[in-house]
């Protein structure tokens, strides 16, 4: 992780006056992309450089909009677990010329959301973190891509007991919702830096 670490520092460019650089790190579950930001947070910190860190999954739908919708459960996982259309204009487009934004936090256990006001520096690095980053509709918001490639077998075994025993929720929502994101944006291919997880 550090010597990824330190090649993806590397090609961070230095934030001048007044510009804001957003930086995606994309990869499938369970890759090490959130371990990647929080490691890359903390050498930020250090080098006082302003930044925020987005997680993606903490702006997912309510339940009911993403399971037993009549659709197959890939395509709930990869069309309905973000209101993307929303996300796009309220959060993406927004990134760089407003010092808030304001974006819905998703709760798991009451499974409802609170709204929160995220301020940010005018000169600043923008992270945000998760999967499917590199879908058509986002893809353009982003100055960098970092994709973390990791096996399917090496992120199964880092899966919980309680997931690894839902084997067909494994291969038919989330699986399969991966190979078709492989398939259909060649994530690999459009990103600018491809690291190990």
């Amino acid at each position: 992780m550090e010597k990824n670490l330190m090649a993806l520092m590397k090609q961070i460019p230095k934030i001048k006056s007044g510009n804001r650089f957003i930086l995606g790190l994309d990869g499938l579950s369970r890759s090490g992309k959130t371990t990647l930001g929080d490691r890359l947070s903390e050498h930020l910190t250090e080098a006082g450089m302003p930044f925020h860190l987005f997680h993606i999954d903490d702006h997912i739908v309510e339940r009911e909009k993403r399971y037993a919708t009549g659709h197959d459960q890939w395509y709930e996982y990869y069309h309905l677990q973000w209101d993307i259309d929303w996300l796009s204009r309220n959060f993406f487009e927004q990134l760089k010329g407003l010092n808030q934004v304001s974006l819905p936090f998703y709760d798991n256990e009451s499974d409802t959301h609170s709204i929160q006001d995220i301020d940010l520096p005018d000169a600043c690095l923008i992270i945000i973190e998760g999967v499917f980053l590199q879908r058509r509709e986002w893809r353009s918001f982003f100055d960098m891509v970092v994709y973390v490639d990791c096996s399917r077998e090496t992120r199964y075994l880092r899966e919980s007991d309680a997931a690894k025993r839902h084997m067909d929720k494994l291969r038919n929502r989330y699986w399969k919702a991966e190979e078709f994101y492989l398939r259909t944006e060649k994530p690999m291919g459009k990103a600018d830096l491809v690291i190990e997880g």
